[in-house]
């Protein structure tokens, strides 16, 4: 998987952890609870961005879900050779 799939992948996560910690807010009165539903939800979203972004935590998540958090790889370049 690519570094921006992963990124993406990672964005789904917790955004879905966002708004299913924020249903029982929004599954009411839409009117009365929407703007502290939404708010509930963006904020769980983005501690779990902040907490998904510590090294300690990359090491505990699997493979396909952490994110490269240094320079880039070099390509070698072959200088002429087959």
């Amino acid at each position: 998987m690519t570094d921006p799939g992963r990124r993406a992948l990672r964005t789904l996560v917790q955004t879905l952890f966002g708004l299913v910690t924020a249903l029982p807010l929004l599954a009411g009165d839409p009117a009365a609870h929407g703007l502290p539903g939404v708010a509930v939800a963006v904020a769980v979203a983005g501690a779990l961005s902040r907490l998904m972004s510590a090294p300690a935590v990359q090491r505990l998540l699997p493979e396909w879900l952490r994110v490269r958090t240094g320079p880039p790889p070099r390509k070698e370049a072959d200088h002429g050779r087959l």
